[in-house]
């Protein structure tokens, strides 16, 4: 017999690898296909007890399918060609309930009509629990949080439990119409809000553009129609201008009612169907139109990267009708101020311990101004560090009236307090037990302010500080009359009751200019020269002013004063005065002249004189600001026979706001007496003489200057002095 060829042998191992080869492709495709048999006919109620016992071990609390669990093939073409070659399996659990905590205000936390999920099969293989989505069909949520901060939504494994070997990965959350639930003790919110399909997706441009066309509206109804306009001006560009925030969709909307602090609540909006947990390229768009009380919030934007809420970026639009009503909406301690409205972009960093929050290029009006900035929010880390609020803010036209919130006037709210009948200084406190809840480091630009349209004060530059509860000004700069207004103001909340410190200093104020509707100024080379240095304690305006301790000092050379020009400043003691002096004439000022120390908000004139063309007029007594009463001695010193009515002094009593000038009642003074008045004053005058600054007008010279001098050599006791001495004048 002939042996095999050669060939024959070849063809035989070729044979045996092939079989081999059939054999180990073979074997795990069977044993897909037995698993998926497996899958498909397996009765999977039967590991309802398990899963149920094992959910509720992992979460810390009950949880049971008390309906059917069934499992589904499906092919994910979503996911790529790849993913969608093989079909995956689809569980559906279906009356899903899981159960509050011991301590919450009811049993059941929430209920499902179902609960879908996808399964990846071959990451069990190395302990992780891959689901690419998740669906929650008809979902019926009740979220509650105690005073104590506890929170049902934080699921937690029991206390000593070892650590888990799975690791579960979710990639997507679906949505359906459902209800939920917000009964929050800790921040005083009791919510109900429902949530449905909306009948075709809304893109990202159309939400936007109705939305800022709402906010518009609103600002216009809140703070006026100009709010109303900067706001439609500025809010119309979406948020993230960006591919993927346009293509985005709304699919759902929800619908809120219930209190916030105390105030309603009422809010609508719209969101997308499903929220990727782990993909910074899914944007879930976001927008809410909220009201609080009257404050009104709204925003539209998109938030991606849900577990870490590191990516949210929105258009902002705030309006209602005081800043400070936002501190127990947001936490952030804002001033009093009038009506206002805002919007710009806001992207934030939420995180547990220590968001971070950033407004940029906002704009909007306050009252009868505009503002604009930036600014950055740091919320604290919860390890003892405080919120902090810096940036600047710019504004090119301010109302005077519009600061008057700030130190308590026209103030309103639950703080503020009516002004009591026949008081001027405002009496409102400051709300000095938020100044420790945040620091801050804002920058405000004014570029000008105006009062009443009359009193043009050309600029406003502060740097505010407030760090654990002292709030610091400085510098505190004001531009005035071509001059300027420089100081510090530094209020200390943390003492009861508050301390205060006021540096100031004013140099060049040109009176043609601070007056420039008052015809007779405008001849005027004159300019007022003045120092304030005052310590206080008190927890409002009038309080602190009622304790001041230090000095004031004041000169105006080269002026005029009328009552029409005291009634445009709004000085009515002065009006009255004037009107009783020199009737409705203008008076030329060749120099006044005041030097007034205080001590527990008695301001003493120790020197106070007007050296007119045709009087001398000293002005003695006091200005107590504590009870706003007043106690002058008003000695006009003619040299003028013809005017009669100066021959005689006057007397101020009262208060501020109702003064009581008449005439005293005693011997008539002497023609030519008010030479001879002025020489009493040689120690306050020598301390006046450093405010004689060179005037930019007339060459250097200041009629003060000569006033001053002689008042200085003539070495005579003060009044001040002889009243302590028992030999002061009789009323």
């Amino acid at each position: 017999m002939d042996p095999p060829s050669r060939a024959t042998h070849g063809k035989q191992p070729m044979k045996r690898g092939r079989k081999v080869l059939g054999w180990i492709l073979a074997a795990p495709l069977a044993a897909i296909v037995f698993a998926v048999v497996i899958v498909a006919t397996f009765d999977w109620n039967r590991l309802k007890p398990y899963l149920d016992n094992q959910v509720s071990l992992a979460i810390g609390r009950p949880f049971v399918i008390q309906g059917e669990l069934s499992v589904d093939w499906q092919r994910d073409t979503s996911a790529g060609w790849l993913h969608g070659l093989l079909p995956w399996p689809q569980f559906t659990a279906r009356d899903v309930r899981i159960g509050n905590p011991g301590w919450a205000a009811t049993p059941q936390f929430a209920r499902l009509d179902a609960l879908r999920f996808r399964l990846a099969p071959l990451p069990l293989l190395a302990h992780r629990i891959v689901v690419p989505s998740l669906q929650l069909v008809h979902p019926d949520v009740d979220l509650q949080r105690d005073r104590q901060g506890r929170a049902n939504w934080d699921f937690a494994p029991p206390s000593g439990s070892a650590p888990s070997a799975w690791k579960l990965e979710l990639g997507s959350i679906g949505f359906d119409r459902g209800r939920l639930s917000l009964d929050d003790a800790r921040r005083r919110m009791h919510l109900q809000v429902t949530v449905e399909p909306l009948q075709q997706a809304i893109p990202y441009e159309q939400i936007a553009a109705r939305q800022a066309a709402a906010a518009s509206a609103q600002a216009g109804r809140t703070a006026g129609a100009a709010a109303g306009k900067a706001v439609a001006e500025h809010g119309g560009t979406p948020a993230a201008a960006d591919a993927m925030a346009a293509a985005t969709r709304y699919q759902f909307a929800w619908q809120a009612a219930g209190t916030y602090q105390g105030k309603p609540f009422k809010g609508s909006g719209r969101t997308g169907a499903v929220l990727a947990l782990h993909s910074d390229t899914q944007p879930f768009p976001v927008q809410a139109d909220v009201h609080i009380g009257d404050t009104h919030i709204a925003l539209a934007g998109t938030l991606t990267d849900p577990l870490q809420l590191d990516a949210l970026d929105v258009k902002l639009w705030l309006s209602g009708a005081s800043m400070a009503r936002l501190y127990p909406i947001l936490g952030i301690t804002l001033p009093d101020t009038p009506p206002y409205a805002t919007t710009g972009r806001l992207k934030a960093e939420l995180h547990r311990h220590g968001s971070h929050f950033v407004y940029r290029n906002f704009r909007g009006r306050v009252g009868g101004s505009d503002l604009a900035g930036n600014l950055d929010y740091r919320a604290g880390n919860g390890a003892g560090t405080r919120p902090k609020l810096s940036g600047e803010v710019n504004s090119k036209l301010m109302q005077f009236a519009d600061l008057a919130p700030l130190i308590g006037a026209h103030a309103q709210g639950a703080d503020a307090i009516a002004q009591p009948a026949g008081r001027v200084l405002p009496v409102t406190p400051f709300r000095t037990g938020r100044w420790r809840a945040m620091d801050a480091d804002v920058r405000f630009t004014g570029a000008r302010i105006m009062h009443g349209g009359k009193l043009p004060i050309e600029s406003l530059v502060t740097h505010l500080v407030m760090n654990d509860g002292v709030l610091t000004l400085d510098p505190l700069r004001f531009g005035l009359a071509s001059g300027a207004l420089n100081g510090a103001l530094t209020l200390d909340g943390t003492q009861s009751p508050m301390r205060g410190t006021l540096r100031l200093t004013a140099r060049h104020l040109k009176l043609r200019q601070l007056f420039p509707e008052f015809a007779p100024m405008h001849t005027s080379l004159g300019e007022i020269n003045g120092d304030a240095a005052l310590d206080a304690r008190g927890n409002s305006v009038a309080a602190l002013l009622g304790s001041a301790n230090g000095e004031l000092k004041l000169l105006m050379n080269d002026g005029a004063i009328s009552r029409n020009l005291l009634e445009t400043a709004g000085l009515n003691v002065g009006n009255v005065i004037l009107g009783k002096l020199f009737g409705d004439k203008t008076v030329p000022i060749h120099c006044a002249a005041a030097d007034m120390p205080a001590k527990d908000g008695v301001f003493d004139m120790r020197l106070f004189v007007f050296d007119t063309a045709d009087a001398v007029i000293n002005v003695d007594g006091t200005v107590n600001l504590a009870t706003e009463r007043l106690d002058l001695d008003v000695k006009p010193h003619t040299r003028n026979v013809r005017i009669l009515s100066l021959r005689s002094p006057l007397y101020v009593k009262g208060t501020l706001a109702n003064p009581d000038v008449g005439v005293q009642k005693g011997p008539l003074l002497m023609r030519g007496a008010g030479a001879v008045a002025l020489t009493v004053f040689a120690a306050p005058a020598a301390a006046l003489l450093a405010l004689v600054a060179p005037s930019h007008d007339n060459g250097g010279e200041n009629t003060c200057r000569a006033v001053l001098e002689q008042l200085r050599s003539s070495g005579r006791m003060m009044p001040s002095a002889r009243r302590a001495s028992g030999r002061g004048t009789s009323r």
